[in-house]
This record gives C-alpha cells, sequence and structure tokens, in this order.
C-alpha cells in the first residue's frame, strides 16, 4: 500500500511562509511542524512555481487555494477516471441514497474509505455531469449547489499577538486625537498586483506603496517604510482586518512602538475609514487596472489628489491641511 499522509493545513501553510521568509530551512521548518523535510520540499516545489504573474515566492494562502484547488480537480476525476465506480453511484442516486449514505455503505463494505461525499457533490454539480442530469436525482434535486463555508477557520486563529480592536483606545474610535491609522491592500484582476494602502483617521489621510507580492514578509516593509519617517506622536495605533498578510504586525511594535489591533471576523465595517477611501481610490484605480501600466509618479499623483480634495466631515478642510497641521504640533520646535 502506497504511504499516506495529513494534508498541510491552512495554518501550517502560513507557518511555512513565514519560517521561510525568516531564513529558516526545509528541515528545520519540518522540525518544528511537526513534519517531514520531504513534505515540507513538496509543497515548496509545488506551489510555489513562477508564472507570468507571479514571481514564485511562497505565499501560504494562495498556496493552500492551490491545493484545495488541485484536490477538487482529483474528486472530479475520480469517478471520470472508474467507470465501474460511477455506474455504481449513478445506481444508488436512482435508488434515493444520498451522497452521505454511498460513500458510508461503500466505506462498510470495503473496510476502507472509497470515495468521499464530497467527491460525489462535486462530480455531480461539474458542468460535465450536468448534461447526465445527475442532480435531479439528489434529495434537492437543484442544479447549483449552495456555497460552502470557509474552510479550516478565520485566519485570526493563527495570528500571534493578536489584539481586538475592542482594545482600541477610544481616542481612536471618536477620531480626536491624529496618529491612528488603518491599513488594509487593494487588489488587482490580475494575480500578483497589490497595493498597500494606509488611512489615518483623523485627518483622512492617505499613504500608498506598491506591494512586490502580498506576503506578510513584504507588507511589513512596505509598512515600516510609509510610517518610520513620522514623528512617535503621529503614529499611536494601526488596525487591520484578519489578512494573513499581517501576520508580522508584532514587529513593527517592535521596531516604532505603535499598537496594533485586528478587527473582529468578518466585521471590516470596524475599519470604515479605510474601506471607504479604498472606495474612493476605485473610480480612479478600478480592479481591471494593470498597475504594469502605471507609473510610480502617476500612482502619486492620485493620491495626492484624493488627499487634497475638500471634505465635508472635515468642514471642507481637506485630508492635507488637517494632516500638516496635527503634524506642526507635535514636531519639535527650531
Amino acid at each position: 500500500m502506497g504511504q499516506t499522509y495529513a494534508h498541510l493545513s491552512l495554518r501550517e501553510r502560513v507557518e511555512i511562509e513565514l519560517l521561510r521568509a525568516a531564513g529558516h530551512s526545509v528541515r528545520w521548518i519540518g522540525r518544528a511542524l511537526g513534519r517531514s523535510a520531504a513534505t515540507i520540499s513538496r509543497e515548496l516545489r509545488r506551489n510555489a512555481k513562477p508564472t507570468k504573474q507571479w514571481r514564485g515566492s511562497y505565499d501560504g494562502e494562495r498556496a493552500h487555494a492551490l491545493a484545495l484547488r488541485r484536490r477538487r480537480w482529483d474528486a472530479r476525476f475520480k469517478l471520470a477516471r472508474q467507470p465501474d465506480l460511477r455506474a455504481l453511484v449513478g445506481q444508488r442516486l436512482a435508488m434515493g441514497h444520498s451522497p452521505e449514505q454511498i460513500a458510508g455503505r461503500l466505506a462498510h463494505d470495503q473496510g476502507r474509505p472509497v470515495i468521499s461525499h464530497e467527491s460525489i457533490y462535486r462530480y455531480v454539480y461539474h458542468r460535465s455531469s450536468l448534461k447526465d442530469h445527475w442532480h435531479r436525482l439528489l434529495p434537492r434535486r437543484k442544479n447549483r449547489r449552495g456555497r460552502l463555508g470557509r474552510r479550516g477557520g478565520s485566519p485570526a486563529s493563527f495570528i500571534k499577538h493578536r489584539l481586538a480592536v475592542a482594545h482600541r483606545p477610544r481616542e481612536a474610535e471618536s477620531r480626536t486625537v491624529a496618529g491612528h491609522w488603518e491599513a488594509d491592500l487593494m487588489a488587482f484582476s490580475r494575480y500578483g498586483q497589490y497595493v498597500l494602502v494606509i488611512h489615518e483617521r483623523r485627518s483622512r489621510l492617505l499613504l500608498v506603496d506598491r506591494l512586490p507580492n502580498k506576503t506578510a514578509g513584504a507588507v511589513l516593509e512596505r509598512l515600516h517604510r510609509c510610517l518610520s519617517p513620522l514623528p512617535a506622536p503621529m503614529r499611536r495605533s494601526l488596525t487591520f482586518d484578519n489578512g494573513t498578510e499581517f501576520a508580522l504586525h508584532y514587529r513593527l511594535t517592535e521596531r516604532l512602538g505603535l499598537a496594533t489591533f485586528f478587527c473582529d471576523p468578518h466585521a471590516p465595517w470596524q475599519k470604515g475609514g479605510i474601506e471607504n477611501a479604498i472606495g474612493r481610490l476605485r473610480r480612479r484605480l478600478p480592479r481591471k487596472a494593470d498597475l504594469a501600466t502605471l507609473s510610480q509618479p502617476e500612482l502619486s499623483a492620485l493620491v495626492e489628489i484624493y488627499n487634497t480634495t475638500p471634505r465635508k466631515c472635515l468642514a471642507f478642510r481637506t485630508p492635507h491641511e488637517i494632516f500638516s497641521k496635527a503634524i506642526n504640533r507635535v514636531a519639535p520646535q527650531p
């Protein structure tokens, strides 16, 4: 019999990304995760291949999506490759058995798993199978399956030193004090094109920078580059969503001394300022835009337009005016 092993989880793939970015060897990572070096090596080889749109650096979330997609295709074609099994499954469906009952009975008869109920569902709902009307044999007889919940849990569960947004200072909530920021990424249709957006809550000022990729290491360096020139009183806190690209937030705290907070899972409205700002930027930078055709001066000009536009919420002053006034208050006098 061939050797079997448990599939890598999303959590493990994110750990591989972070440990690899820190310079650890394949053997070291394997020992840290309780996996063989061959498993880690195979994972990096299969899911970090460069393409025209991807430079080839390992991204845990991307790798997990690729693995799930590959697993789904394998499952769909298991029935396509095995006509006897396909005929048996079709016969049981026609008898009124559910996919769970079919998979369970086959495992009982064979003494081992033969096919999962998910594999049967995926085959039934695949485009190539709909013409056979297998979906009409299911209890609910629908030609489209409902959406499944996200697997592997929320990324919030494996972000180290994560502090919920409920602990953010009241002055950040009320926007009475400058220096409290929110950060997020703008993704574009061409894979591998991302822009980091940082929003100051009181003034609504934006800082924007290109990203070579969305790994935690790249995001950390861009955040540091954007915020380090500011005086300490102007970098009090930074709020994120629960994307794994922000997993190294604690290193930003070590470097710059600012507190970091995270929204509750599936609650982006808790950083509504940057959500609104990104919506405004999308008017000039739609998702279908190709960043390769946009120079850095052109990107900076778009941000300058945003920062110098009067806002009703600022009594028709501009974000740049409010932010400059706040900096002048805390800047050391000559």
